[in-house]
């Protein structure tokens, strides 16, 4: 059974069997690849195995995807590059495979994500972590008004002002913003081993406790007072007024996604870096697997606005390569095709010989056949895949490429 997009794209109609990515082998022919999956044969709960779903982020790829290219291309104890990590999924694929991995971002919430998705937790205390900052919460926020006041009165917490921060008073209801607030301070006055963790679980809540509409949340333009009806749920719904519910519903998803991933992690290196790669000296590594952002499609930093506020966290948007806000115009196009090159040429300069460089792209301007004649590779093979399961209301055809390059 397909679905309507599936339906619509004569490729899932074909009869070819889709590629197992744990059955890829060095050895395994690239035309025989067929990384088409529908959606059954490539189930969400498989697509967003543990700890790939530790929180949304759009425009991520899958870590199937990563995971055939990691099995044709390298092996357990090399170490592979991803410059452009994103939410880690090339991170946590390498870990599961024992590739030392090293990532770097421009993005500082990304960074803090990607952390926490390839640490190595002590399981039980985490457990403990998450729980201990849940019921501190709870007590503080969720007992009648009355009480509620009094409590802060008597403690004079000032964590529960905003602190005249515009966009946290705009976009969250006072209950939700209290309870979100609530949480941070609990996260900065304790002594929490795994503090970045329980950041994760604050962002994630605090996404999805936004004054936005259920189908909206990865594009929210105005925040939402008023009932609306929910293109999600088809019925008219309220906006939201709390965050404790989320704190609690993905405080236990957490464990869950971390207990899971506990159990395949190896022992292989992570290093996650918060740095502009066009000026990085990068170590000596075996080949590359990223997918670099797009151009003139997404604002990496403003993606997640909620988690700087929230947060604290270094902004800096202006070094976004190929950002939404500079769009698709012929000057931001060749900006964008120099500065990705640079970060290719300066990976190639430490590259083990005859290292490869797996290029995720949806390379509708056709940029990325310039890129690779300004570098020192050979174009080994261009895959294209039709992408079935598309983040946010969007139904239009789409494809990405995967660029196979070997360095000469």
């Amino acid at each position: 059974m397909l679905t309507n997009e599936e339906e619509r794209v004569r490729i899932y109609s074909m009869g070819d069997v889709p590629t197992r990515s744990h059955e890829v082998t060095p050895s395994t022919p690239l035309d025989e690849l067929n990384l088409n999956w529908t959606e059954k044969d490539l189930p969400e709960r498989e697509r967003t195995k543990h700890v790939h779903r530790l929180h949304p982020y759009l425009g991520k790829y899958i870590p199937q995807l990563v995971e055939v290219f990691l099995r044709k291309y390298f092996s357990a104890g090399q170490t592979i590059i991803d410059p452009f990590c994103g939410s880690g999924t090339t991170l946590v694929q390498a870990n599961e495979l024992g590739i030392n991995a090293i990532g770097y971002d421009i993005s500082a919430f990304n960074v803090l994500l990607s952390r926490a998705k390839t640490a190595e937790y002590d399981v039980p205390a985490v457990q403990r972590e998450i729980l201990d900052i849940l019921d501190k919460v709870k007590a503080a926020t969720q007992i009648d008004s009355g009480q509620r006041r009094l409590w802060m009165e008597c403690t004079k917490k000032p964590y529960l002002s905003a602190d005249d921060n515009e966009y946290l008073e705009r976009w969250f209801a006072p209950q939700a913003l209290e309870e979100l607030l609530t949480y941070r301070y609990y996260i900065e006055a304790g002594e929490y081993e795994y503090a970045d963790l329980l950041q994760i679980i604050l962002c994630r809540s605090a996404r999805s406790a936004r004054l936005t509409t259920h189908f909206d949340l990865d594009f929210p333009r105005e925040p939402v007072t008023e009932p609306y009806y929910c293109y999600k749920h088809r019925k008219t719904c309220q906006p939201i007024r709390e965050a404790f519910k989320f704190l609690k519903r993905y405080s236990n998803d957490t464990i869950k996604r971390i207990t899971a991933f506990a159990a395949a992690r190896t022992g292989a290196r992570v290093e996650v870096y918060h740095e502009d790669c066009r000026t990085v000296d990068f170590p000596e590594a075996h080949g590359v697997v990223t997918s670099p952002p797009y151009v003139g499609l997404i604002d990496y930093h403003e993606q997640h606005a909620y988690a700087y506020h929230l947060l604290g966290l270094e902004d800096k948007r202006a070094k976004e390569i190929g950002p939404a806000a500079n769009g698709k115009s012929k000057n931001a196009k060749e900006a964008y095709q120099k500065d990705i090159a640079e970060v290719f040429q300066r990976i190639l300069r430490t590259m083990h010989p005859d290292g490869r460089l797996i290029v995720v792209a949806n390379d509708q301007e056709n940029l990325y056949g310039e890129i690779a004649d300004s570098l020192d590779v050979e174009v080994e093979n261009i895959i294209q895949r039709h992408v079935n399961r598309r983040t946010g209301r969007r139904s239009t055809r789409f494809y990405e490429a995967i660029f196979i390059w070997r360095k000469l």
